[in-house]
């Protein structure tokens, strides 16, 4: 396991009554009632806000993989985070879909960027080889 040399921020936030609950950030940016996935109840859940965290920090990868590459991602660079809440066995388990877009780069180029993304992104790193992940271009 790689441990981290440098902290470069730390997200802190409390949640409180689970899938029932509140969280809230340390700073007060944050503040969002939560609520099971399909209960129809006010709020968010937690499979919402990791894709929302994954697709935000996937496109920051995609950025710096395209710079490195001597150009900028357009601005209508799009990621569509989709996250499974599912059981096998009995057992819960997530699995993720990423739906890249990418308007007016040439297909080859996009899948560099989108494989060096991949292999850059934090949340990437931590779901590699931990849960199923596909990627698509739209």
């Amino acid at each position: 396991m790689t441990r981290i040399e440098k902290v470069l921020y730390t997200g802190k936030t409390r949640t409180t009554g689970g899938r029932d609950g509140f969280a809230r950030s340390d700073d007060k940016q944050l503040d969002v009632k939560l609520s099971p996935p399909g209960s129809g109840k006010p709020g968010t859940n937690p499979e919402q806000l990791f894709a929302a965290g994954w697709s935000a920090c996937f496109i920051g990868a995609m950025t710096k993989a395209a710079g490195r590459r001597q150009f900028k991602l357009p601005p209508d660079t799009a990621v569509d985070a989709e996250v499974d809440l599912g059981t096998t066995d009995d057992a819960y388990f997530l699995q993720a879909r990423l739906n890249i877009s990418l308007p007016g780069i040439e297909p080859e180029v996009a899948r560099a960027i989108v494989d060096e993304a991949h292999q850059t992104c934090p949340y990437s790193k931590a779901t590699r080889g931990n849960i199923h992940v596909e990627f698509a271009f739209i």
